[in-house]
């Protein structure tokens, strides 16, 4: 009994199921919550707004984490229902130290931090991870996890991407800093803090707080500017081939559950014996007409071949 009921546990926790009214509350309750938590976070930040909703937008975190401390600890409960993590401690730490649960524990721990240590500072800036639970909704988006299996799938060529780019900014800024050191010694001191010019020129955003004076710096520049509009399309392009991929892998079942009616059986069968009949006929003639010229059967099979494909589309048959 305990172990189906762990099962149905992590079933409602772990999938999002639209037939299962509580895995479509769960879905809904946690979705609402991340929603609710964040706005709060950032209401938060204006002393005006939070001065008149101190009391509300303080309730709101306090059952936000109630709630998904909850829900954390009913995972870890309930994960050993699956046979990757069967084993009562080591598949609770496997368990645990899976991303997204390492999310969910990251999204709920600084609140017990500050609790326990109010007054220290690192502590209180750890505020911040509140925001690692909008990544809570990865696992009831599957538009969310569809951006994931893309990057996933597209890591190599991503990866690839990141490290030409690295090449080029340490080339760029090595660059750059031997050609504009005498000239502004104080804007590129060093091949580091060239970086920080090379990073914005190759992004093309250009704020305009460092830039070359020197003839060759300029020309330099330009080219690099030119380079960086090229290269990091790539990203673009490489998520976008993925994206493409994704969405025919999705369609493709969908396509291939659709039935067929009896009018299109019938409409193919009658296509395919128009095509079979003209096909034994090219064969047929080109036997006739060549078959003592020609020994291979693979030259009369091409020219039967050659027949049906200029009599389809000469004479418009199908």
């Amino acid at each position: 009994m305990s172990q189906e009921i762990k099962s149905r546990v992590y079933k409602i926790l772990e999938s999002s199921d639209s037939e299962d009214w509580l895995s479509r509350f769960d879905d809904i309750s946690v979705t609402v919550l991340v929603i609710l938590d964040v706005t709060d976070f950032v209401l938060a930040t204006s002393q005006e707004i939070y001065s008149k909703y101190e009391v509300f937008l303080s309730n709101i975190e306090l059952i936000a984490v109630i709630y998904f401390t909850i829900l954390y600890i009913l995972q870890l409960w309930s994960c050993t229902a699956d046979a990757r993590y069967s084993h009562r401690f080591w598949g609770r730490l496997q368990y645990a130290v899976s991303p997204l649960v390492v999310i969910d524990l990251m999204a709920i721990i600084p609140f017990f931090l500050r609790v326990m240590f109010p007054h220290v500072q690192l502590i209180e800036s750890t505020e911040i991870l509140r925001l690692l639970r909008l990544l809570k909704l990865i696992r009831y988006s599957a538009s969310l996890q569809t951006i994931l299996k893309v990057i996933n799938g597209k890591k190599d060529e991503l990866i690839m991407t990141v490290v030409a780019v690295i090449i080029l900014l340490i080339f760029a800024s090595s660059i750059m800093f031997l050609v504009e050191n005498e000239a502004q010694p104080e804007a590129f001191p060093s091949i580091s803090a060239a970086m920080w010019w090379a990073v914005v020129t190759l992004t093309t955003v250009g704020y305009g707080d460092i830039y070359p004076v020197t003839p060759v710096g300029k020309l330099f520049g330009a080219a690099l500017a030119f380079i960086g509009i090229g290269l990091f399309a790539l990203p673009a392009g490489i998520i976008a081939s993925g994206f493409s991929e994704e969405i025919q892998k999705r369609k493709r079942p969908e396509l291939d559950a659709q039935p067929w009616t009896t009018e299109q059986q019938q409409a193919m069968t009658t296509h395919i014996e128009q095509s079979a009949e003209l096909m034994k006929f090219c064969i047929e003639t080109a036997k006739k007409k060549f078959g003592d010229s020609f020994e291979n059967e693979e030259v009369i099979r091409d020219l039967a071949i050659s027949l049906y494909k200029e009599a389809v589309g000469k004479f418009k048959i199908f």
